[in-house]
């Protein structure tokens, strides 16, 4: 029989932490399930990421109450992945802010992913039932756009593709913060399966020269300090390298995913095996690779059959 995803079988509830990371800005994390960023300006709260459920997202609005009891108006999306949204209807924001190309990717395979997520990841999807539909954005951008929350001015800007294509960044100039969603990880896993490997580690970069002094990343700890925010752009890139090069070494040649696997495993496992959601993002993360090696530049859509076709050819 073959065994099941890693993240099916993890059922444990994460301790939440609510980091202040800098004034009226905070991380609420929780081990390395997805985080939710907080901005607090003169007469309104943001809402960087919705979670998965409304659930989830009734977590994130008790630690927001403790700090305000301003109302929320706007929820950004850093992209579309289920995890990251579909809890946005608990929050009752006015507006809802995602970039164009992420809203295409709802569009395109906004359901599929919603499926294949939901049957990987059991105990976000608790309390499923309340989930209205597919999250859809009020408001779109290209490139950037600012949203002023009074005198507050918030940046929300695409740097790259990275995570996927049409991830955002959310930066606060007057606190030197910013809000990076899935492009940066700190002691978690990237998840590469919509990734586009060539072009993070220069959306990196990007991200590095504004010289911040703190980031709420996708998962993991909030960065707070410059230190621990260039330790965590560099160990990401790393992780993004250290997947890449062994499977596409395994992909020019003409060799198997299999055959790509057991090469990602001999780079990536010694450095970070003890990293939150490994197991479960490394399938994902090296079929993308090995897809991407061989010129296919748009990921294609996961489903939960070719999750499990996948799943399949690795344990060959």
């Amino acid at each position: 029989m073959t065994k099941s995803f890693a993240s099916q079988g993890d059922m444990a509830e994460k301790e939440i932490s609510f980091t202040e990371i800098g004034d009226g800005l905070y991380a609420f994390t929780a081990e390395g399930d997805p985080n939710t960023g907080v901005i607090i300006g003169d007469d309104s709260v943001m809402i960087v990421e919705a979670q998965a459920t409304p659930r989830l997202a009734r977590k994130v609005i008790d630690c927001v109450r403790s700090v305000t009891d301003k109302p929320i108006s706007h929820v950004v999306l850093t992209h579309y992945h289920a995890v990251r949204v579909l809890g946005a209807s608990a929050f009752n924001a006015p507006q809802i802010v995602m970039s164009e190309k992420a809203r295409s990717m709802v569009v395109e395979r906004g359901q599929e992913d919603w499926d294949s997520e939901f049957a990987r990841f059991p105990r976000l999807f608790q309390g499923h039932e309340e989930i209205p539909g597919l999250t859809w954005p009020t408001t779109t951008f290209n490139d950037r756009m600012t949203v002023y929350l009074g005198q507050r001015r918030v940046d929300i800007m695409h740097l790259g593709r990275a995570h996927t294509a049409g991830d955002a960044v959310i930066f606060v100039p007057d606190q030197n913060v910013m809000f990076t969603g899935d492009i940066v990880e700190y002691h978690s896993a990237c998840y590469c399966g919509d990734g586009h490997f060539h072009d993070w580690t220069g959306t990196l970069d990007r991200i590095r020269r504004f010289d911040l002094d703190a980031i709420a990343p996708g998962r993991g700890d909030a960065l707070v300090g410059r230190d621990m925010v260039n330790a965590a752009l560099d160990s990401t890139a790393d992780f993004v390298r250290s997947t890449y090069a062994p499977a596409a070494k395994v992909a020019l040649r003409g060799g198997t995913l299999k055959e790509a696997w057991d090469a990602v495993r001999e780079v990536c496992d010694p450095k970070f095996k003890d990293y939150a959601i490994y197991e479960h993002c490394l399938p994902f993360n090296v079929a993308r690779a090995f897809d991407e090696a061989r010129d296919i530049d748009t990921p294609r859509i996961w489903t939960a059959q070719r999750d499990l076709e996948m799943w399949e050819a690795l344990q060959k």
